[in-house]
């Protein structure tokens, strides 16, 4: 029996401010807060500060509770951490946990841990003789990368580390990533402040060739002859509105756009417009997570993993969009509100970019028989975030457009991470320059998406093409059809995709039909790339878990949102959604979450170098069965030079008079 999300759900007053992102007068108040308790002192620095979500199925019930904030706190001189949840409406803390790092993990990197590291380092002996062995004496040119540890290794345990390399930048404007200084890890503890290890494992040449692309004179050509302006206008000003809680309302989608420092881009209540009904797709989405795992097993970088979200906080280096550079057109933007390390209000401006774009025909045809010429025009909504995560750059894109499809898409691009090059034939990397290596890695994401097709109860059923045997059903062998199978525990429902299959998964509600009395469904469509490429037995397969299979369902619990689990840095590894599904779950005609594995496997080529153009990756959910038809018949015409019958009708009649119509 379906759970019906009443119309009171789909208002945009106390469900949108329960859900709005953390706004400066909350965070200010939080900090109060615990200052006020102790736990936020001088040495203390909040690491991540967001909106702790109350459960979807109370707030869609209507029942609001005053809202709580999830801070988590380091001190940096003793390594305490405390997970803790507050609520500034009461002026209470709710809980405060303290963290055992050996079992919990720590919590994500903070910003002074960055600087703090090189400090370190350049005063170690062992690293300046190391550099000097290479001839490198000026340490001011020498840049220290500080790099998540992954797991603890032996006489690691409990303490909170980076693993680092060096680079050389030859004056403040070069690009260090041109200059590796390649064979020399150094383990730090950031609490203790002392470096643990210096690990000198090979001598390999620093690359000299610069790479300074952002330097006219490096590039030595002029700018490209001939490109004429594309200007890209609405002179009747934008198809969108969105108020002051980020409610968005656009050609019968209808959203809340929410920001988070670890997540980014949230989305919430996405609905669309069916004939005056305001039909419910997904609760929430979210990028939940990602990893780029490095390939080369050498002993200097056999660790190189990062998890962009849960130990950096990829929200938090959203970048400032500027308009006619990272956005052309009708631009709306949204800031984002985020807590510092200090607890104090930090503020991205335009943040978040909304607009509209054209992209070709959503549908045509030039009818043989009647002689009609129809076409209409597509668009979508765009609304977008780029963030800086040490040497790349991801930009987020969700797309909605007319004929009901949602896509997330991710643009990468910045500078691929280099190495040493060992010399030709070696497994692990490509070279890009003279002696300039970039390692093989992945960039694996987890969508979390939070589904209400329909209602709260959802299915998922498993979509494959099926050759049938040539037989008394089909005796020319021309036939094949398709295979439906409903996955019914969590167990079963840990899938990869098949591109051979034309494999995808279909999010039915069982309880509401279409017209033709089958069940309304969006199916997702998975780009079907290869998933985590790690041993088994590795150290980064059991913390990436996640991204070995293309799909997981879980059964929506309010305290599962994280495949890799909450507190991801150090973590020995297990947690998230191994851990969850271990229970083996029913997840058929129940409130669900799908996690969806998407990603690139990158080889860097030399076109990559030395600022890599943006490769893409994401998914598509489309409605099957949704509508009871294509629900873009009531698409206007372009423009007045386009319209049924279009230009050509009468001679495309004539045509018809004197041919055979066939295809």
């Amino acid at each position: 029996m379906t759970t019906e999300i009443p119309p009171s759900a789909h208002d945009t007053s106390a469900l949108a401010r329960a859900l709005a992102s953390p706004r400066a007068e909350e965070i200010t108040a939080c900090t109060a807060l615990l200052q006020r308790e102790g736990l936020l002192g001088p040495d203390t620095h909040v690491s991540y500060f967001g909106l702790a979500e109350q459960d979807k199925r109370e707030l869609l019930a209507g029942d609001i509770a005053a809202r709580r904030f999830r801070v988590m706190l380091i001190d940096l001189k003793t390594g305490l951490s405390h997970d803790t949840t507050l609520c500034p409406d009461e002026d209470r803390i709710v809980s405060a946990r303290a963290l055992d790092v050996t079992v919990d993990g720590h919590v994500p990197v903070v910003l002074a841990e960055f600087a703090l590291v090189e400090e370190i380092v350049h005063r170690d002996d062992r690293w300046l003789a190391a550099m000097r062995r290479r001839g490198l004496t000026d340490v001011s040119r020498l840049r220290v990368n500080p790099l998540s540890a992954g797991v603890a290794g032996p006489g690691e345990e409990g303490r909170r580390i980076q693993r680092c390399f060096t680079f050389v930048q030859k004056t403040p404007d070069d690009l260090g990533w041109a200059h590796p200084v390649d064979g020399v890890t150094v383990v730090v503890d950031v609490v203790t402040r002392e470096v643990l290890a210096v690990e000198d494992h090979a001598e390999l040449p620093v690359p000299d060739e610069d790479g300074n692309f952002h330097d006219p004179s490096w590039v030595a050509r002029p700018p490209r002859a001939g490109l004429k302006p594309i200007e890209i206008t609405q002179p009747q000003g934008p198809s969108f509105t969105v108020d002051d809680n980020g409610s968005l309302e656009w050609a019968g989608w209808s959203f809340q756009v929410g920001f988070d420092q670890r997540e980014g881009l949230v989305l919430h209540n996405i609905t669309v417009d069916d004939a005056g009904r305001r039909r419910p797709v997904v609760y929430r989405a979210s990028l939940a997570e990602m990893v780029v795992p490095y390939g080369d097993p050498s002993p200097q970088r056999w660790f190189q993993n990062f998890f962009d979200c849960g130990e950096y906080l990829l929200g938090g280096f959203a970048n400032s969009l500027e308009l006619g550079c990272d956005c052309v057109g009708d631009i709306t933007y949204l800031d984002a509100v985020l807590a510092d390390a200090s607890g104090g209000v930090r503020t991205v401006p335009q943040a978040i970019c909304i607009h509209e774009e054209d992209t070709g025909i959503l549908w045509k045809h030039t009818d043989n028989w009647n002689g009609s010429t129809d076409s209409r025009r597509n668009r979508r909504l765009v609304v977008s975030f780029f963030a800086t995560v040490g040497n790349y750059d991801y930009g987020f894109y969700w797309y909605f457009s007319l004929d009901g499809t949602i896509e997330l898409e991710v643009k990468a691009t910045g500078v691929v991470f280099t190495s040493g090059y060992p010399g030709p034939g070696y497994a692990y990397a490509s070279e890009l320059a003279p002696g300039l290596g970039a390692p093989y890695h992945q960039h694996l994401f987890s969508a979390r998406l939070d589904m209400t097709v329909d209602g709260i109860d959802n299915a998922v059923d498993e979509v494959e093409a099926v050759a049938v045997p040539r037989g008394p059903d089909n005796p020319t062998g021309t036939g094949f059809t398709q295979s439906v199978t409903r996955l019914r525990t969590e167990s079963g429902a840990q899938r990869l995709a098949d591109n051979t299959r034309n494999r995808s998964w279909l999010v039915t509600n069982p309880s509401v039909t279409n017209r033709l009395g089958n069940p309304v469904a969006y199916q997702l469509h998975p780009e079907g790339r290869p998933v985590l490429l790690a041993d088994a037995d590795s150290d980064i397969h059991g913390r990436a878990a996640y991204a070995t299979r293309h799909l997981w369902v879980t059964p929506y619990a309010p305290d599962e949102n994280y495949p890799s689990g909450d507190l991801v840095n150090m973590h020995a590894g297990g947690a998230g959604l191994p851990a969850w599904t271990a229970a083996d779950r029913s997840v058929d005609d129940t409130d669900i979450v799908l996690w969806h594995t998407f990603g690139l496997t990158h080889f860097p080529r030399p076109e990559d170098w030395p600022v890599m153009p943006v490769d893409t990756t994401g998914f598509a959910l489309k409605p099957y069965g949704f509508f009871d038809r294509n629900p873009t018949l009531d698409i206007p015409a372009a423009t007045a030079h386009c319209h049924p019958g279009g230009p050509g009708h009468h001679d495309h009649a004539h045509h018809h008079d004197q041919e055979t119509a066939g295809a």
